[in-house]
């Protein structure tokens, strides 16, 4: 609907209606750095209401698992109708190319439903006999009941389905909270579900921040389950006020992701790879690669060869169907993320290609927008922040190694684990390095190709638990042990 001064203006989707809000937040154009649309600044009242409405819904749709499939798979269809509606608007909100939403955010969302649909009807339970007692034990699985559903603001519908189509799937009724910055194509996803014979309730969207509609809604007593995908103090902060209530976790935090590139690497194929798991989504994927270890006697060719590459990657208006990157989330996170280079020339870095080293090119009217170039770090330490902390931008280390012991235990010194790449045309090696490494995903000679059938997830600050076909079903039900005696 339209607001203030002729703006978006979004509503609340409780109980399948839509609901305004009694006050707003502004929410920001990242390729101009103006206000475009104002979403609900949402509170304790609101997550009241979803909370009843997904308990008056949870009965009716957690006992008919074949109609969830087939209204599953209606609402897949009608999102794939409106790919292109919801890839613009996708790109507008978040800052992300046209192309990569058209081709890799919205397909997913769609992707994601239908997976969930099909994969529902396909689980089998465990049986088992005592002769000597005459007793038969089975397991059955139900819902867990209201599910809590975080997402973050770098790949807006694509993370937020992933969390609802295994959620409602097994039979949950679910509350979601998208993040504040990019709020947009869930709302337009709300429209669909009536359509798509969603029943009132089963989905509920609240808008708003972390501190209003986040607490209020993991604090609270009849939410036992919690899906969240976003930082580290987030996730201690869900923790913290979850415990008393001992609900069911999933966090999917940060990644500090190295790449392993020998000597035998094949090169035509490393370094295009490489260069966009690195600077993909302006860097905002919590999988892009952030540290580069290069065998010692082919780094300079690849240096050389990588920065080409990297300079050739086009920074435009998020519209433009020819950029390679659009612009950073907020001006506060391309703030954060320049700083990190500041640091590094202080410790004695060297800036290769990028920020402060090229120039942008913007035209006049997305001069205050949020754009950054791929920037490429050499000359950096493994202890300098720039090699240990998230950055989450279009900002990348490489740096030498020798060994192949040396450069594994280089590679797990930070404290996060949530994916790596190796490149190596040795079989033996590859699989020996992917062993040894303390990731949840290893990549071996591509990246991010993924299979939803395995399990998604990270080690040590990474996160806790996985998701997946089996991972998620097991997530969002409660597995119950019967006992017959015959």
């Amino acid at each position: 609907m339209a607001g203030r001064g002729g703006l978006l203006m979004l509503e609340n989707f409780i109980g399948g209606k839509f609901l305004p809000c009694s006050s707003y937040l502004d929410s920001y154009d990242p390729s101009t750095g103006e206000v475009y649309c104002h979403v609900p600044n949402s509170g304790k009242e609101e997550v009241e209401a979803a909370v009843e409405a997904a308990r008056a819904a949870f009965p009716g749709w957690s006992s008919r698992p074949q109609e969830r499939s087939q209204v599953l798979q209606r609402l897949a269809d009608l999102l794939e109708q409106s790919l292109e509606e919801l890839a613009q608007a996708e790109s507008k909100d978040q800052g992300k190319t046209i192309t990569l939403a058209r081709t890799m955010d919205i397909p997913r969302a769609v992707h994601n439903f239908r997976f969930f649909a099909s994969s529902i009807l396909h689980h089998t339970s465990e049986c088992t006999q005592m002769d000597h007692l005459g007793c038969l034990h089975y397991t059955v699985r139900a819902p867990v009941g209201i599910a809590a559903l975080i997402s973050p603001w770098n790949l807006p519908l694509y993370l937020l389905t992933w969390k609802i189509a295994p959620a409602i799937a097994a039979g949950n009724t679910v509350i979601a909270k998208p993040s504040e910055l990019t709020s947009v194509t869930a709302w337009m996803m709300c429209r669909l579900l009536e359509k798509a014979g969603v029943p009132p309730g089963v989905v509920n969207i609240v808008f708003g921040t972390g501190p209003r509609v986040g607490e209020a809604l993991v604090s609270h007593p009849e939410v036992p389950l919690i899906s969240f995908t976003g930082s580290q103090p987030t996730a201690e902060r869900i923790t913290q006020l979850s415990a008393p209530y001992c609900k069911k976790l999933s966090l999917e935090l940060g990644g500090k992701n190295p790449a392993i590139i020998f000597e035998d690497a094949n090169l035509a194929e490393c370094i295009p790879t490489t260069v966009r798991s690195s600077f993909a989504n302006q860097g905002e994927i919590c999988l892009c690669t952030s540290r580069i270890f290069v065998q010692r006697n082919i780094y300079s060719e690849f240096l050389k060869r990588f920065v080409e590459a990297a300079r050739m990657w086009k920074v435009g208006i998020p519209s433009d169907p020819s950029a390679d990157m659009g612009a950073l989330i907020s001006k506060a996170h391309l703030e954060k993320v320049r700083s990190y280079i500041k640091k590094a020339r202080m410790e004695g870095a060297q800036i290769l290609c990028g920020e402060g080293v090229d120039k942008l090119n913007l035209p006049p009217r997305n001069q205050a927008g949020y754009f950054m170039l791929p920037t490429v770090i050499t000359d950096v330490k493994d202890e300098s922040c720039c090699m240990k902390e998230e950055i989450f931008g279009p900002v990348t280390c490489v740096v030498p190694f020798d060994s192949e012991e040396e450069v594994i235990q280089r590679a797990n010194n930070v404290k996060y684990g949530l994916a790596a790449t190796v490149w190596s045309g040795n079989v033996g090696r590859v699989h020996r390095v992917a062993k040894k490494l303390q990731s949840g995903l290893v990549w071996t000679n591509c990246w991010l190709i993924r299979e939803l059938n395995l399990p998604f997830g990270g080690m040590k600050s990474s996160g806790v638990g996985r998701e997946g076909a089996k991972d998620s079903y097991e997530f969002f039900t409660e597995v119950k042990t019967i006992t017959v005696k015959h």
